[in-house]
Formats: structure tokens, C-alpha cells, sequence
């Protein structure tokens, strides 16, 4: 039997301390469905707080310049497209 395909998902604290857990979700039963909100203990803030379902890309780019800020570093800078490859030596 085929696995049924399912996708991976992240519940990210609304403390604000950027800790988060990892859930998985079958595609096919959960289809259209609400996004999944459950209360679960953070160790950050070190209390049951509201864990809300997001997408790591939305998280990487959010706790990648938070965490470029804290240590007084500038953020790291976009890549402005591809680059032309260098001429083939015949």
C-alpha cells in the first residue's frame, strides 16, 4: 500500500520567543482544514503558552535577521539573481 502523503508542519509560540514544535499532517484527511492551534508548554518562557501552525519559510526569514540584530551584525543580503557562468577556455 502507498503511504499516504503528508506534510510537515510548524507550531510556533505567540510568547514571541521564537521556540516552536514539529507536527505532521496527513494531506488528504485534513484538506482545506483550519490551521491548528494547540496550548503547549514553552521552555523559553517557561509556561503553557498558545502554539499557532506556520511555515518555516515565513520563520527562517523572521529569526534569521531577529537573530542577526541581537548580535550587531547586519542581516545577510538577498542574492540579486543568477549570476552569468564564466566563458567555457576552448
Amino acid at each position: 500500500m502507498a503511504r499516504a502523503p503528508k506534510e510537515t508542519t510548524f507550531l510556533v509560540s505567540t510568547a514571541g520567543t521564537g521556540y516552536f514544535y514539529t507536527n505532521r499532517k496527513n494531506k488528504k484527511k485534513l484538506k482545506g482544514d483550519k490551521k491548528m492551534s494547540l496550548k503547549k508548554y514553552d521552555p523559553v518562557a517557561k509556561k503553557k503558552v498558545l502554539f499557532e501552525e506556520k511555515k518555516l519559510s515565513v520563520l527562517k526569514k523572521k529569526f534569521v535577521q531577529g537573530a542577526a540584530e541581537a548580535a550587531g551584525t547586519p542581516a545577510p543580503a538577498k542574492p540579486e539573481g543568477k549570476k552569468a557562468a564564466p566563458a567555457a577556455k576552448a
